[in-house]
């Protein structure tokens, strides 16, 4: 894998991947209302530790370690990891859209052409928990050790080995993994704070991105002014509070192979047909 520079990145991605990503998918709301972060604020002095809802501990670890090798801290801002990109992942694969909820779940499960998309069996959530399960294998056998205590070359060497191969990882290629979670941590680093990444909205004030101002009305007639206003965040209170979308509860995934210990319902109970995320 190449080294991803934070310039290369912000060329390919840049205020762009801002705007779309500022329309990620939506969660379905519940009645709790949860202030920003993953976790209650804990005590002073005390370290912040992430309550996730999908991730297992050996998951979150490797989570936590590959976006801070896709997404660095360097000189020019936070990286993937300060952003919350973590959490904004083990959000998605808990909700809605981890379960499937938009995904065509009755087959006939074949191997597709390249320009016809998603084709395998697995729910997001089914695919991420399979590979990472294979990946946290492989790495003890063959290195006996853990994704996240590898150095930072030989975690890039990994990852440029998902990047380009086709390995079975637990039915899920390679490359198929890596690809989405290189989407999903672009995706948690732009887009709104609501849905749990962009902690701070910090990758919006290093582009210069305002964010969900319902207007600038006032502006329409004042030309060549610096636009200096802080980001806003489709989830700010009156006190620019922050306030994450929850995440209710969510059918239960399905598919002719899911994941150990996931309680299977009746094959075809979700049919609605292919779409985004």
């Amino acid at each position: 894998m190449e080294k991803l520079t934070r310039r290369t990145f912000f060329k390919a991605a840049g205020a762009t991947a801002a705007v779309a990503a500022a329309k990620a998918h939506a969660l379905a709301p519940d009645e709790a209302t949860h202030a920003h972060g993953a976790a209650a604020t804990p005590a002073p002095g005390t370290p912040t530790q992430p309550a996730y809802l999908f991730l297992r501990p050996d998951e979150a670890r490797f989570v936590e370690a590959a976006v801070a090798r896709l997404i660095p801290l360097d000189g020019n801002g936070p990286g993937a990891l300060e952003a919350g990109v973590p959490n904004y992942i083990d959000r998605q694969l808990g909700g809605a859209w981890g379960a499937g909820e938009r995904l065509y779940r009755s087959g006939p499960w074949q191997a597709g052409l390249p320009g016809q998309g998603y084709q395998l069996p697995f729910t997001p959530a089914e695919l991420f928990r399979n590979a990472m399960r294979a990946v946290v294998d492989d790495v003890h056998k063959r290195l006996d050790t853990t994704f996240d205590k590898l150095s930072g070359a030989d975690q890039d060497a990994y990852l440029e080995a998902l990047q380009t191969g086709n390995r079975d990882l637990n039915g899920v290629p390679a490359h198929t993994f890596f690809e989405s979670l290189l989407a999903l941590t672009i995706e948690g680093y732009f887009a709104d704070p609501i849905y749990g990444g962009n902690k701070d909205m910090v990758s919006w004030k290093m582009i210069g991105f305002p964010g969900a101002y319902a207007s600038f009305y006032h502006l329409v007639d004042q030309h060549g002014i610096l636009f200096t206003r802080p980001p806003m965040s489709m989830g700010e209170d009156n006190r620019r509070m922050v306030h994450i979308q929850p995440v209710s509860a969510q059918p239960k995934a399905v598919g002719p192979n899911p994941v150990a210990g996931t309680p299977e319902v009746p094959r075809g109970a979700v049919t609605k047909k292919k779409g985004g995320r």
